[in-house]
């Protein structure tokens, strides 16, 4: 008999209401005209067919109110043919003091003036494209998915790239975007005639971020609930996706210190985007390199969990929503890219394990229907006692409804054979289950309900996971109910599990103020709970954690927090919380107390020189610890962006264990020549890993989506002194041929 019971009948209930409460605004709508004329995209506004086109003006303010009308007018004017669309946007300003952090594609870091489309080419509110740019012509495209909700960590892929054209002027009072997106570069409903559409600006003179269709402030300016309609003056035809074949060459020669090897190799491989549909692409990988791809940031972890790091490799990004919005946040996790190309030496260390080819289907099987199947095979790694896997993920979604989803989702690692080292348990781990994600259509109430199975060699407890969780989201006011469980013997190899064996509770609630004079733009309250128990285990409570926060927003979007954490935590196993002292560690079989107050404040980022500044203080495991975070970043626009990480922790858990010191240092610089070439390096040192590394990256794209990488590492042990660990220089090229 399972440890758990779900009530299902209110599950059921709860799956089968749908929300059409308070009404949206009026809907605005933008006629796109057909031309047979060309298009220069230059910047200019010099074809007279722009003068017969529509006109679009930001209409709303959404920072830093939503009542008052915009300073500065925003016109939009959108054309077609049979190959792209094109988009004329003429921006109004108060002078020529535009911000931007680089010339770089997809630029971040910092506030900047900036203009966003947002093309929901399938009207259904949950997936969606944005192509933006800014006065200095720079290239922004992104992926919005979950319905740009702004809750998931991939509701916005900075990493997907296409094929298309920008060009921009600066004139006296203000500043003209031209744009050209292929329809092979996007997908859509062949014989289209509407999409859903908005727009929206961030003004750095006025302080401003502006939308042509009314968004509350309190959700995200890319939030899909909240659009107009693009209208087309006549049906558009197949987007005519090309064929892409992408080959790479790798020249590699590196010396590893540690095994006193070193090694020169050339290596081949390379990638294949293939159209299935307007809306269905499959992607072929060939022994797959990711040598040019950005180092992950060190941090320091001071609790007994995994930190899991963001997913950085191209591959595995595009409609990574497929494959990731599942689960529970810090409860289950059915399935992480990251999981794929990484294993554990002997010695419990991650290592890279090499991936030998893969292949993905990705996209829309109907107008209501999305496929993502990914298939990678992994290379055995006899020295390390790391087999060969097969890897397989199939994800059905459905949306219904306005902007819900029903999906379903398949996991299976298997060996491709048998080995010694692998003990039958471990053969094979898969899981499967169901998943409802409710999202109203006005976005105030939003859910989700998920049930999963795990299926492995020798099951012998409970291998069910599932749970509930519910919000509803206003102007004034945020209201959350979560609940899950984890059965003794669910496993999930290829995904994230903190605890098994457990169910979490977890409640919060946010209240939001709104002064209507003064510096402060919002006031937020919040009281977060989590609860974890363990109901026939021998310690009941697991974990009981209290977060009582506020929050003020100024006008000019710097933030100040404040936060009180109250946490008491059973330790089962010996734990060695400063990760640097396992002789040791915290006695098991304990409950321990946390209790710590801190105070963080962020700068106007519009400053050529702002900074993030975190001091903490309290009871730690029973001990004392102060930590100060400081993130401190520099703008020499448009060339440089620099930053410096700078973070340190002091441990006192007393009863023996050696008064620890943590220092976390880590520099980055990011220097644009052009909008085409670039180099950045980024220096990190831990006093925790006991690690100094060096990356130095220079990036030329010679061609559209084309190449040429030099990528210099090294890294060094910092136990006693200062010795080499590992060090590599890659001469990387990849080309982009269309057919």
């Amino acid at each position: 008999m399972h440890r758990f019971r779900v009530n299902f009948k209110l599950a059921f209930l709860l799956f089968c209401v749908s929300f059409y409460t308070n009404a949206q605004e009026e809907i605005p709508h933008l006629l796109a005209r057909f031309t047979t004329e060309k298009i220069n995209i230059d910047g200019k506004e010099t074809e007279r067919v722009w003068e017969s086109a529509e006109i679009a003006n930001t209409n709303w303010q959404h920072f830093p109110t939503e009542s008052k009308k915009v300073t500065k007018p925003t016109e939009v004017r959108i054309l077609f043919d049979d190959q792209n669309v094109y988009i004329l946007c003429k921006a109004y300003s108060l002078n020529d003091q535009y911000i931007t952090p680089s010339l770089r594609r997809d630029f971040s870091g910092g506030a900047s003036d900036k203009i966003n489309f947002v093309l929901d080419t399938y009207s259904d509110g949950i997936n969606a494209y944005m192509f933006g740019s800014n006065p200095f012509g720079v290239k922004s495209d992104l992926l919005v998915s979950n319905g740009g909700i702004g809750e998931a960590k991939d509701d916005i892929n900075r990493t997907w790239d296409v094929d298309y054209d920008v060009e921009s002027a600066i004139y006296d009072g203000y500043f003209i975007i031209e744009m050209k997106i292929p329809f092979g570069s996007i997908n859509f409903p062949e014989g289209s005639t509407e999409w859903r559409f908005n727009f929206f600006r961030l003004d750095t003179q006025t302080n401003e971020r502006t939308t042509w269709s009314r968004i509350p402030q309190v959700y995200k300016d890319f939030n899909l609930a909240f659009m107009g309609v693009l209208e087309f003056e006549k049906p558009l035809g197949k987007s005519n996706a090309p064929i892409s074949i992408i080959p790479y060459v790798n020249g590699i020669a590196s010396n590893d210190f540690v095994n006193d090897g070193k090694n020169e190799e050339l290596n081949f491989g390379g990638d294949l985007k293939i159209p299935i549909s307007n809306g269905l692409n499959l992607d072929v990988t060939l022994n797959p390199d990711f040598s040019q791809v950005e180092v992950d940031d060190e941090i320091i972890n001071l609790t007994q969990f995994e930190i899991v790091l963001p997913e950085k490799r191209q591959f595995f990004l595009q409609n990574s929503d497929l494959f990731s919005n599942y689960g529970a946040d810090r409860t289950v996790t059915p399935f992480l890219t990251r999981r794929i190309g990484v294993a554990k030496d002997l010695e419990g260390n991650n290592i890279q394990n090499r991936i030998l080819a893969g292949a993905r289907l990705s996209g829309k099987i109907s107008d209501k229907v999305r496929l993502g199947f990914l298939n990678m095979l992994t290379d055995e790694d006899l020295k390390n006692n790391i087999p060969s896997n097969n890897n397989t993920v199939i994800s059905l979604q459905k949306s219904v409804f306005s902007r819900s989803n029903l999906k379903f989702l398949l996991v299976n690692r298997q060996s491709v054979k048998e080995y010694d080292f692998v003990d039958a348990d471990e053969d094979y781990n898969r899981m499967m289950g169901l998943e409802y994600d409710l999202n109203s259509k006005d976005n105030i109430w939003k859910g989700r309900f998920f049930a999963y199975k795990s299926f492995s060699p020798n099951q012998d407890g409970n291998s069910m996971s599932g749970g509930a969780q519910f919000s509803r989201e206003t102007r004034n006011q945020n209201i959350n109910l979560e609940y899950a469980f984890v059965g003794d013997d669910f496993k999930a190899d290829l995904g994230l599990l903190r605890r098994v064996g457990v169910m979490k509770f977890s409640p919060y609630y946010s209240y939001f103020f709104y002064p209507k004079k003064g510096a402060i733009n919002t006031l937020e309250l919040r009281q977060n709970l989590w609860l974890w128990i363990d109901p026939e285990g021998p310690q009941t409570l697991l974990e009981r954690t209290l977060l009582t926060s506020s929050e003020l927003t100024f006008k000019d979007q710097s933030k100040l927090g404040l936060r009180f954490f109250n946490r008491k935590e059973f330790i089962l196993n010996p734990f060695d919380p400063t990760g640097i002292h396992p002789d040791t560690p915290l006695e098991g079989n304990q409950l321990y107390y946390s209790r710590s107050l801190t105070l963080e404040y962020s700068s106007d980022r519009r400053n050529k020189l702002s900074f993030i500044s975190s001091q903490n203080y309290g009871l730690f495991f029973d001990g004392m610890k102060y930590s100060f975070v400081n993130n401190i970043s520099y703008r020499l626009q448009p060339r440089l962006v620099t930053s410096l990480k700078f973070n340190y922790d002091r441990i006192d858990l007393g009863n023996g264990i050696p008064l620890t010191k943590l220092w976390l240092f880590g520099p980055k610089f990011d220097f644009s020549f052009s909008k085409s070439l670039f180099w950045s390096t980024n220096i990190q040192f831990s006093s925790q890993s006991e690690n100094l590394g060096f990356n130095s990256r220079f990036q030329w794209r010679f061609n559209s989506l084309s190449d040429l990488y030099i990528v210099y590492n090294d890294n060094y042990f910092t136990y006693d002194q200062l010795q080499p660990r590992y060090r590599s220089l890659n001469l990387k090229l990849t080309y982009w041929i269309f057919r």
